[in-house]
């Protein structure tokens, strides 16, 4: 076993489950159902500290123990969860995450500063818990071991005994050694059902006490469960000790009845004998497992008594009954066909490299056609065609698996909104919608921080103190929300919140304060709510450890735009502001489509495009009629500076973005084309309104267009012209 390789896949799994306890945790008192609430966060505590003690991690299983005893005596309803207990909780899971950091980092033992803070959080769980070693409360002891054998017993006992599951359990020497309490797996069983009746075994303590070793244990257990689960959910209880303890699970004799009943019910394909018990529940994989194990032992040893289901009946792993019906079910079969779900984590450098692959795979096919239908070869072009086709499947295939959800992003914000809101003093809620759409995980990873930044605007200068909202006879509990969805082709994220809104006439006297506009001028809405963007820019009146010295927001804005996005602002005052981020759903690969400028061609992605017309208007017009509606155009000839002959017909690519049309007059169309977006260098990455360039299929550049700030352009025009100067537009091409 690669014992490197597990505990990577331990760091992983430790993050998932920590993520896990954290949105349960912030959501908790909220929820419809905390009791389930509680049993996830208690089987992710446990779930770390048995795989911690595989790896011999001490400091992990000391820690997760004391959080594990805690949350026994919540389920147990001893204790309730509230808010201070939700924050001591939340800090477990910090501290979990600062050792899962050192141990990603090649540490395996304990630092000082870490060590302390163990301690110290320890103490406090302690404090919450009630005096004394905890006891397993709640077991029957008082039916004797004689009872709890006869009511086992498959000779017609009654129907309140035949619903009871005997488990019998011996735990190895050494599993206190490997940090496991055999009791908490009793508790824990109780949580998938009723622990009818206990008997504890001590038939293996020594005679002497002087011979007894304080760190291992003797005892075994002889227990009677009431319980619906099944075969497997009951021994996944005992999932992290399995292989230090003997355990037998002997079903009620109601079961047995049900087995037969599924065994007969299930499809005609082939199936080995094993294969049918473990799928009508009646044997679990790992039993199967020692069966076979057993089977072949006594193959090698020449032993002709090697039959499975015999092998399973002396096991007491499953009754005759069972083992007859699934014989006969074998009979009508001849050999197995399992089929599986399975999934894998991939490296995303591989993510990566498949992608530029794929990139480089688009631009040769392209290579490949344009040769094609130069040398006018039929055959050659019907083949490049299919060609383009399959590596259009391959394109999309590639970059569905680098799609991830927002949500996995929206959830981290609870534990912002949490924290922020005790620190400063307000009662904020966080309300996410949209989770579940997806786009490119670069633009997931990158996006992050510019939304934490709205998040905690949001909360520090949009949410009001509750006595003021209380006067404007809003809710005491502000709100912030979350959301997110497709439009055109990018993802809409949307921040929030129900505040006092944006003081325009604040933001316009700071702008005049600093010279970022002049006096008299008349913007609108958008344009004064715009300026909150420029740095260093702010209104605030007290500075904050949140925010007030004007860092920040040109921050998000710039790395918005890094990303090919767009961000704006709606806010009424007293009412709440939004803030609209707009993104491209990937960064590698777009369907493009090619326009022609004098010799230059550029791209326009292919989902803002909402049809093409010909052009015809006279000189110094920017505008034009489509169907009764003004147009703004631009002129990409003249907004670019080519200096190149004006053809006989031109074309307008109408376009639309967040709301907006506008149409691009081009020279020619030249039809979609796959775009392989590659980065400009930084002494073209101040160039305004180009987002990047692809490689034709000839080897020459094109750029691409950045709709976003085309349509800034135009925007202000359209406002000065009224549609009865508009020049009338022929046919669609």
């Amino acid at each position: 076993m690669d014992l490197d390789a597990a505990l990577q896949t331990f760091i992983v799994e430790c993050r998932e489950l920590l993520a896990d306890m954290e949105s349960a945790l912030l959501g908790i008192e909220q929820s419809s159902a905390p009791d389930e609430a509680v049993n996830a966060i208690f089987r992710a505590a446990h779930t770390i500290k048995g795989s911690a003690g595989l790896f011999g991690l001490d400091h992990f299983v000391s820690f997760t123990h004391v959080v594990e005893s805690l949350l026994d005596e919540v389920r147990d309803g001893k204790l309730v969860i509230n808010d201070e207990l939700v924050v001591l909780l939340l800090s477990c899971c910090d501290h979990l995450t600062v050792l899962i950091d050192r141990l990603e980092a090649g540490h395996t033992d304990e630092d000082a500063a870490s060590a302390q803070n163990a301690q110290l959080l320890m103490a406090q769980l302690r404090r919450w818990m009630e005096p004394g070693t905890p006891t397993s409360s709640g077991l029957a002891l008082d039916v004797p071991l004689a009872e709890v054998e006869r009511i086992h017993r498959h000779d017609g006992a009654s129907a309140t005994t035949e619903e009871l599951w005997h488990l019998s359990l011996r735990f190895g020497r050494d599993v206190l050694r490997m940090g496991m309490d055999p009791l908490s797996f009793i508790r824990y069983l109780g949580q998938i059902g009723r622990i009818a009746a206990l008997v504890t075994l001590a038939d293996a303590l020594p005679a002497d006490a002087d011979e007894m070793d304080a760190e291992s244990c003797y005892l075994g257990f002889e227990i009677a469960l009431q319980s619906s689960a099944d075969k497997a959910a009951i021994e996944g209880v005992f999932e992290f000790v399995q292989d230090d303890c003997s355990l037998r699970i002997l079903p009620p004799n109601s079961r047995i009845e049900d087995y037969v009943a599924l065994i007969k019910g299930l499809p005609e394909e082939p199936a080995r004998l094993g294969e049918i018990l473990v799928s009508c529940g009646s044997v679990t994989a790992r039993e199967l497992e020692a069966a076979l194990a057993a089977q072949a032992e006594a193959s090698a040893a020449g032993s002709t008594e090697n039959k499975l289901g015999a092998i399973l009946i002396e096991q007491q792993a499953v009754p005759p009954a069972v083992v007859d019906a699934a014989l006969a079910k074998q009979r009508q079969s001849t050999e197995t066909r399992s089929q599986e779900s399975r999934s894998i984590r991939v490296d995303a450098d591989r993510l990566d490299h498949l992608i530029n692959l794929v990139g480089e795979l688009i631009i040769a096919g392209a290579s490949a056609d344009l040769l094609a239908r130069q040398v006018q070869y039929p055959e050659l072009q019907e083949s490049t065609s299919r060609m383009a086709g399959l590596v259009q499947a391959v394109r999309d295939g590639a970059l569905q698996l680098r799609m991830v959800k927002i949500g996995a992003t929206f959830n981290k914000f609870q534990r912002v909104v949490h924290d922020v809101s005790r620190e400063i003093g307000k009662d904020i809620a966080l309300q996410v919608s949209g989770e579940d759409a997806e786009l490119d995980k670069t633009v997931v990873e990158k996006i992050g921080d510019p939304l934490l930044h709205l998040v905690r605007n949001a909360i520090d200068h949009g949410i009001e103190p509750v006595q003021a909202r209380i006067a404007r006879g809003k809710p005491a509990k502000g709100l912030v929300k979350l959301n997110a969805f497709h439009d055109s082709g990018s993802i809409v994220i949307e921040v929030s919140d129900d505040g006092g809104g944006l003081k325009r006439d604040r933001i316009l006297a700071k702008a005049l304060e600093r010279g970022l506009v002049d006096p008299g001028a008349s913007l609108s809405d958008s344009e004064v709510f715009e300026l909150i963007f420029e740095p260093g820019f702010s209104t605030a009146e007290q500075i904050t450890n949140l925010s007030g010295r004007g860092v920040g927001m040109d921050v998000v804005k710039r790395n918005i735009t890094a990303l090919r996005g767009t961000v704006s602002i709606r806010s009424t005052e007293g009412l709440g502001t939004t803030v609209s981020v707009r993104l491209p759903l990937t960064l590698a690969i777009i369907d493009g489509f090619l326009v022609k400028v004098g010799d230059s061609v550029f791209v326009v992605p292919l989902d803002l495009i909402e049809e093409c017309i010909e052009f015809s208007a006279e000189t110094g017009h920017d505008y034009c009629n489509l169907r009764g509606e003004v147009l703004p155009f631009v002129r990409l000839r003249s907004f670019f500076d080519i200096d190149a002959p004006v053809p006989r017909r031109e074309s307008v690519v109408v376009i639309q973005h967040a709301g907006q049309r506008a149409g691009l007059v081009v020279d020619a169309l030249l039809g979609e084309f796959q775009t392989v977006i590659k980065p400009l260098s930084r002494v073209f990455q101040q160039v305004k309104c180009i987002s990047g360039s692809t490689i034709l299929g000839n080897g020459a550049v094109a750029l691409i267009l950045d709709i976003a700030a085309l349509l800034h352009q135009t925007g202000q025009r359209h406002a000065h012209h009224a549609s009865s100067h508009a020049v009338p537009v022929s046919r669609a091409h």
